[in-house]
Order: C-alpha cells, then structure tokens, then sequence
C-alpha cells in the first residue's frame, strides 16, 4: 500500500471508499456541527466533510470524524489501516502487530525541506487571528469553542535534547489565545515544566491536518526519550519532512494544512474546560491551565481542519488511543520475553480496559508456571510502563478468543472471570480523565489497578472444547458444510 503523504490524499481514498460525505449547506459551528459529526460516529456514517460553515472565510472547511470507524462495507478500520500506510482490508491484528514492529526498528529521523504548501499564506501579528477558522463549539455545556480535538502540538526541551508531538486538547479563549490541558505525567506537561521552572513560555506549533498517521502517533504513549518523528518514519518506511516555523525555532511536517505558532504561558491562569470526553460523559469541572499566545498562523489555499467530537464510543479517541496503547503493550510484554500473542483495548470499553491474548503454547515456553504466575509477571510489566496511568483493568486471555470482536469477547469475558477469584489488586497511577474513579483518586491522580486471570486450564487438566461451529466440528465436516452453504 502507498504512503498517504497528506490530508487530500487521504481525503481522496476516503472517496473512492464510498466513506466521505461533502455538507455543501451552510451549517452553524455553534453545536450543529458536533452533532452532526456525534451522529456519523453513532450510526457509522461516511466522514462528513463541511464546506460553508457559518462565520468562517470562504473556501475553509472541516472535516469530522477523520480516524472513526469506517462505513465501508466490510473494512470497519478502514481510516485508521489507510492512516498508517497500510491496506484499507487490514484487520485489527494487522494494525497492532505493524504499529509494535515498528517499534523494533531504529527511528527513521526526519528530513528537512525549505518550502511547503502550508506556507502559502502566513498570518503574523495582528493577522494571526482564528477569526476566520473553524472553531466549532462542539458538545452543549462545554467551556468554549474547541480549537485542537486532532492536531498535533510540537514542543522542545529548553536544551533541544528532547521534541515532542501530542495531542491535547485545546479551547479557545479569543481570537488570539487559547487554553488546555497540561497534565502529568504526559510529555508535554514534562516539556513545559523544564520551560516553566527557566520562568520562560514555551514555544508551541499546534498542526492541523497533514500525514493522516500523525494524530495516532502523536497519541501514542510511547516511552520518554522516544521522539514521535523518527517512529513514524521507521513505521511508514521513509522520513518525513518537515519545514521551519516563521516565528519559533520548531519544525513542523511539511504536509500540514494549518500551522499555528506562539508561546504557552509559564503561569497556568486560563480556565479550561469542561468538554465531552472519550468516557462518554461531560465532566463540570474546570481546571487553571496555561495559556497560548497566537503569534503566527501560516495555511494552505482553502485549508481543511480536522475535528473530533468525543463522548460514548466509538471515536477517535477510542481507535487512537486503544490501538496504539495495544501496541506498545504489545511490545513492552514481547520484550519481557512473555508469549503474548496480541494486545487489545476495546473500542466499546471506552478505553477503560485492556486485553492481553496469551500464545496456546505459552506452558511450553514457561514451563512449570501457574496461571496465576504469569498473570503476575504481565501485571508487573505493565506496572513499570508509562502507559499504565492509562489502564484500570486488564484481563488476561488465551488467544483463541478474537478479543476485537465485541460478540466473542463478551462470551469470553462472562464464562471465564471468577466473580471473585483469579485477580490481583494493586494501586497505581490513574489519568484523571478515567470517570470509573471517585473524584478524590481522580485529583490525586492515584487509585486500584486490576488484573484478572482468565486464562483456561491446560486440555490435560480437563479444558473444555468450546461448543461452536469452528471449534466442535471436524474441520472437514466443516469444509463440506461451508462449500454446499448456499446449494
């Protein structure tokens, strides 16, 4: 599959997919457009794509729901497979095992270029304005209009030692500063800190649209010291090019569509929030967050602004975080030298828990181990993780069962999890933003962990055969069943 290099690529295999849908009516930024992008995600419609948006310049549009699940028949990943160079058919296997290699091989570092599209037209001081964007107010009761829900922010250590991309998300306070979520122990909270403790304000470069990969790397938890930059590169097989901002000494990639740039504040004085979120609720709280300063913004010709519009599943929180949250499980465990199969975090679970499939033949490769034992040693990977703020709940299951099919695993979870046995119980570091805990665990950023062995018994200690059509007929009863299906 060839690289999609930029957002109209992308926009184009969407297309011939069947999976876009132009609004060419005018529609109001003031909630219309968040509902209608909610109702694409909830009936699994094509990617609504807005060109005359109320009080936005003409020929600037905005695209919803760019990394959702697909309506293309048969191909329900099909946005998040083309995202990451691979075949629109890609199962969710297939992601995983392609995002967690990458990560086996040596970063692939970008490459600098000296001009790019997103330079044909620059906005410095008082034209560095979000006046004519996009800037929908996306859920009813939310602090403000949104302005990042799927674009990158770029951010470097004072020494240069370390860039980050993340996504965090971001509202607008006016036309010229914005406020969001700043929060340890994410890289961008560390990155700002080193700034904050210098009593300087960070330079930022907040990129919309581009490498359709971008948001999902950029949501990746990967480990500190690990760049975004060259991982991408090392996953997509070539380096990716990047351009020199106007007004900070960032870099940013050349794909971009909008490149916003300026300083975040050393004091957190902004009030952020409170937004529809991934748990499916909207929190009432607010929180002191620091605030950005627009100094430039430089764009394409009728740039396209990516948008998400969180709440219950499934968005691209949920495809974003959960699949590449299972990759680097999935790479953490293999490193460990554990036989884990596959890792998954169900979409439908709101990102509130994890599944690891354990290889059928892990008693040959750690003989002598109980069940128990090996729940242990994967909980205790997971604990030593960065990514573990991130998991209330892990269930620990033999691969036979396809944890990314809803149907099966929910068999899978209510026969084989002892109701009160079988677990290990233990306290840990928790992103606030996960609503299964009290407010008090929520603001100390602390509360329990749990993982449930669920793993069967060896066929030698009277393992019982699963009772469905692939598993309790003879394969060729099967294939005799299958060939004469429609006679």
């Amino acid at each position: 599959m060839a690289r999609i290099k930029d957002l109209r690529a992308y926009l184009d295999a969407l297309d011939a997919l069947g999976d876009l849908r132009t609004v060419d009516r005018l529609v109001d930024p003031d909630l219309e457009v968040g509902a209608i992008i909610r109702r694409s995600y909830e009936t699994v419609a094509p990617a609504p794509l807005f060109t005359h948006i109320k009080g936005t310049a003409p020929g600037f549009r905005l695209l919803g729901a760019p990394g959702a699940l697909s309506s293309a028949p048969g191909r329900p990943l099909a946005r998040i497979a083309l995202s990451l160079g691979l075949d629109s058919s890609a199962n969710a296997r297939e992601i995983v095992d392609a995002l967690a290699e990458a990560r086996t091989r040596e970063p692939l570092p970008p490459v600098l270029v000296d001009s790019a599209p997103c330079k044909q037209n620059i906005l410095l001081g008082e034209d560095a304005s979000l006046a004519r964007f996009p800037t929908p107010l996306l859920h009813d009761g939310d602090g403000g209009p949104y302005v990042n829900t799927w674009g990158t922010i770029v951010a470097r250590t004072p020494d240069g030692s370390f860039t980050n991309w993340s996504i965090a998300r971001i509202m607008m306070i006016d036309d010229t500063h914005m406020t969001g979520l700043v929060l340890h122990p994410q890289h961008i909270a560390q990155v700002w800190q080193q700034w904050a403790d210098r009593g300087e304000p960070m330079p930022f470069a907040l990129v919309q649209g581009g490498e359709p990969a971008l948001p999902f790397i950029s949501g990746m938890p990967l480990p500190d010291g690990v760049e975004e930059a060259g991982y991408l590169g090392a996953l997509l097989g070539e380096p990716l090019e990047l351009v020199r901002c106007e007004t900070v000494d960032l870099q940013v990639p050349a794909s971009a569509e909008i490149v916003i740039e300026g300083h975040l504040s050393v004091e957190r004085t902004g009030i952020e929030g409170p937004m529809g979120e991934f748990a499916g609720y909207r929190p009432s709280e607010t929180s002191l967050q620091p605030v950005y300063t627009i100094e430039a913004i430089t764009h394409r010709d009728d740039p396209i602004w990516p948008t998400v519009v969180e709440g219950e599943p499934v968005d691209e929180y949920h495809t974003a975080t959960g699949l590449t949250l299972a990759a680097e499980v999935l790479t953490a465990l293999r490193a460990a030298g554990l036989p884990i199969t596959s890792a998954w975090e169900p979409f439908d679970g709101a990102s509130h828990f994890l599944v690891v499939s354990v290889a059928a033949d892990w008693r040959d490769t750690l003989p002598g181990l109980s069940t128990g034992d090996l729940t242990q040693r994967i909980t205790d990977v997971i604990a030593a993780q960065r990514f573990e703020a991130l998991i209330p709940r892990t269930f620990v299951l033999d691969d036979d069962v396809d944890a990314s099919d809803t149907g099966e695993l929910m068999w899978a979870l209510a026969t084989r999890v002892h109701p009160t046995g079988r677990r290990i119980v233990r306290e840990g570091t928790v992103l606030p933003l996960l609503s299964v805990y009290t407010p008090d665990e929520r603001h100390t950023a602390t509360g329990p962990k749990v993982t449930y062995d669920a793993l069967l018994p060896s066929t030698e200690a009277g393992r019982e055969p699963r009772s469905s059509f692939r598993f309790i007929f003879p394969k060729e009863v099967q294939r005799r069943v299958l060939d004469h299906w429609n006679d």
